[in-house]
């Protein structure tokens, strides 16, 4: 049987983790739709740690766990831009993704945002959009002298006092 996923908090000392699900995702699950080079711009082989951990620090993200393995990581700033949603290559379609974006939704709504959004790879397009997010733009963005093309996709939230 397999160990139930959670959703915490980020807490230091997950910088690490996190970092490997980032490089599973984007070298396992977004290879279908980006070449090698685009892969390795988006996510080299070695990042600069230091500047790594003060990113993560700073969007402090929700981590998903099976057990106290971290599995999936995904922020939400308080404008209601995510970040960062990405569930480890070693673990994708198991609701991971799910579970996160039901925590943003719910954080989202305990703040009493209007609305979530993202720039989304082409890989994660389709999750995005099972979830109400719809295209609002086709993007292309430079990382490290390499286009890569994306969607700003954003949901509208429903307010609970709207009748």
């Amino acid at each position: 049987m397999k160990e139930s996923i959670r959703v915490r908090r980020f807490r230091e000392g997950d910088e690490a983790a996190l970092s490997e699900i980032f490089h599973s995702a984007v070298h396992r699950i977004a290879l279908v739709d980006y070449t090698r080079r685009q892969i390795e711009a988006w996510a080299p082989r070695t990042l600069d740690a230091l500047a790594w951990r003060d990113a993560m620090r700073t969007l402090a993200p929700f981590v998903a766990l099976r057990g106290e393995q971290p599995v999936g990581y995904a922020d939400l700033q308080g404008n209601g831009y995510i970040d960062h949603f990405f569930v480890s290559g070693h673990h994708p379609r198991q609701g991971i993704g799910g579970l996160l974006m039901a925590r943003l939704e719910a954080e989202a709504k305990r703040r009493h945002l209007q609305a979530m959004c993202a720039d989304v790879s082409r890989t994660a397009e389709p999750f995005f959009a099972r979830y109400g997010f719809e295209v609002v733009e086709r993007r292309s963005r430079s990382l490290r002298g390499v286009e890569l093309a994306n969607a700003y996709m954003r949901k509208l939230l429903r307010s609970e006092t709207a009748v």
